[in-house]
């Protein structure tokens, strides 16, 4: 006598775990070879996945690497789906972006008749 794993769909798991919007773009994610379950290609959405298993995939710009902890019997609410899954990628590290322009670079054409205009005070070459 063999106990049977509970298992439930690759794709199915991905959409209630809330890693994808909706089920078609988890299991168009699984064809196309992006998924791997236990360090295997799962090349159909349909495959089999049950506690235990370690599921890779690329999320956006992310290589996410989840340990699955349950299957869940519906998509609900994010905590829900959260406890579904333990995190095992790596940290994130931050990339500063490029600094902004903040407006103090060459005076325009204005700024300098603005400027030549205007008499300072105490400028070095007075003759008043």
């Amino acid at each position: 006598m063999s106990d049977k794993r509970d298992t439930i769909r690759l794709d199915k798991w991905l959409w209630q775990a809330r890693f994808f919007k909706s089920r078609s773009i988890a299991a168009t994610v699984v064809t196309t070879g992006k998924v791997r379950v236990n360090g295997d290609l799962a090349a159909k959405p349909a495959r089999g996945v049950g506690e235990g298993d370690v599921l890779t995939f690329h999320q956006q710009t992310d290589v996410r690497i989840v340990k699955i902890l349950g299957l869940g019997t519906r998509r609900g609410p994010a905590p829900e789906a959260q406890a579904l899954y333990d995190d095992m990628s790596p940290p994130k590290v931050h990339v500063p972006k490029n600094p902004r322009f903040e407006g103090k670079g060459r005076p325009t054409k204005k700024d300098r008749r603005d400027m030549q205009s205007k008499p300072r005070a105490g400028a070095a070459f007075d003759l008043d």
